[in-house]
């Protein structure tokens, strides 16, 4: 069935078979397989770049390096971890720790104000699903209806041919992907290793690359949007963060209900009849098999393709676009012109702040670390007059390059250093040197028989890179 306007028309489908595509679930409560219409439109072309944007940089920031680091590493293995060329190590943590509370914060503020918009435009979920394996699914069995119809269909020939070559390229694409994936955490020079000496060699490796595969075959040719509605917490969040000034897909009900379907050359607010004709194009193209004329749902990803569906029907029909659009609940209610909002702007600029102050946490962690340990067990002598104590220094380059250091006592003073070696410590970029070095104070200058010190790490201008707070001990006296 369908309707014209001018030259236009508007597919429309039966009551029976939008009740067979509206949701996930049956009335016995089992599953319902989602036959997403290809979508096409303003928003799609967008999300479709963005998609192909974050895509390269997937597939291409494995092999970019900065100063002959990997761009991103995260070896848990190894505890080796590089971001954006920068070596991170154990001592480094709570930078990431507080990163990563930052980003939770980040995350809710973002939601009160945007949605869900990161669903629909960056999760990697809805990337892969609709703008790599979604795509592959409509090139081999086509769009809404021959899928519907092949699933329909018996075991023949074609059924049995196209299903196996959607399995085998959905196989195939996991299987790349997990490379990627491992190239993000042993680097892509160790994947290259793995792979030309094969899986005898690298038995676990290689088991966790077919574990890793089976996960993103069954997550994309199985779970799909389950992933969205079921199993991801952010989805769960959103129901608690959202309220009527957030942003999010929203379907205009003061102006397209009472919906009703399209007859040319009717009057429809003569007779009382809302915007929405009642297609449900916009029910058809979902990718989680929701309604949105139903209102906000947790199950809404805001992939805008309802958006799009809806748009293209009003300007078939000669209605104004924006029957579905981007919008706050507030705004549709009382039918008032979107407006950037104190609190939003307000709530905006603390998600700047928020970046920031992690980007600071990145840059201002320092280029070295020290720490100078008394050993285990270890005390003081003393021997002309002299307290000695020893301690083990650990000395830790964070940066690319070469530094040559020295060691000095920065309180209390009249302190006398030995070391066993050379007194210029040369630590080339990215290395972890320890050694042993004894320090000397006059026996007068110690007052207790533990007394606070600092030593310091000096470069070769003379600046202090890093300082180190430890325990000089001495004998026991009785101040008077």
């Amino acid at each position: 069935m369908s309707v014209q306007s001018g030259n236009f028309q508007v597919s429309e489908i039966d009551n029976e078979d939008f009740r067979n595509s509206i949701g996930t679930m049956d009335e016995a409560g089992k599953r319902k397989w989602v036959f997403p219409r290809k979508p096409k439109g303003k928003y799609t072309n967008y999300r479709n770049y963005v998609s192909y944007f974050l895509l390269v940089l997937f597939f291409g920031l494995p092999f970019v390096k900065i100063n002959n680091n990997p761009f991103l590493l995260f070896n848990v293995i190894d505890r080796k971890f590089f971001i954006f060329g920068q070596p991170f190590y154990l001592q480094d943590f709570f930078i990431l720790a507080l990163g990563a509370v930052t980003s939770v914060i980040f995350v809710m503020l973002f939601t009160v104000v945007f949605g869900r918009i990161f669903c629909g435009w960056l999760c990697p979920q809805t990337i892969f699903m609709e703008n790599v394996f979604r795509k592959i699914e409509y090139w081999i069995e086509g769009d809404r209806n021959k899928q519907m119809k092949l699933d329909r269909q018996e075991w023949d020939s074609e059924k049995i041919r196209k299903r196996l070559t959607k399995w085998s390229v959905f196989a195939l694409i996991s299987v790349i992907i997990t490379h990627f994936m491992f190239a993000y955490i042993v680097g892509y020079e160790e994947v290259i290793k793995i792979m030309q000496e094969g899986p005898i060699e690298n038995f676990l490796k290689f088991l966790g690359m077919i574990g890793f595969s089976m996960t993103f075959y069954f997550v994309f040719a199985w779970l799909r949007e389950q992933v969205c509605t079921l199993i991801c917490p952010y989805g769960r969040l959103q129901g608690v963060l959202i309220d009527k000034q957030t942003i999010n897909v929203y379907y205009d009900f003061k102006r397209g209900e009472g919906r009703s379907k399209w007859r040319n050359n009717e009057d429809r607010k003569a007779v009382g009849k809302g915007d929405c004709i009642d297609c449900h194009q916009c029910v058809v193209v979902c990718p989680t098999g929701i309604d949105i004329r139903n209102g906000q749902q947790l199950e809404c990803v805001n992939c805008t393709a309802c958006i799009d569906a809806c748009d293209e029907v009003m300007e078939k029909v000669g209605l104004p676009k924006g029957l579905i659009r981007y919008a706050t609940e507030s705004e549709i209610e009382n039918q008032e012109k979107f407006r950037f909002t104190s609190k939003m702007k307000a709530t905006t600029a603390i998600l700047a702040l928020l970046i920031g102050f992690l980007g600071f946490l990145m840059y201002d962690r320092g280029s070295m670390e020290a720490k100078f340990i008394k050993p285990a067990g270890s005390t003081f002598f003393i021997k002309n007059g002299k307290i000695t104590n020893t301690f083990i220094y650990t000395l830790l380059n964070k940066s690319n390059e070469q530094k040559i250091v020295t060691i000095k006592v920065i309180s209390p003073k009249n302190a006398e250093i030995n070391f066993f070696g050379s007194d210029k410590i040369i630590l080339k970029g990215d290395q972890i040197l320890k050694g042993n070095i004894n320090i000397t104070f006059p026996e007068e200058d110690i007052k207790f028989s533990k007394q606070n010190m600092t030593i310091g790490v000096f470069d070769e201008k003379g600046k202090m890179i890093d300082s180190f707070d430890t325990i000089f001990e001495g004998p026991f006296k009785l101040l008077l």
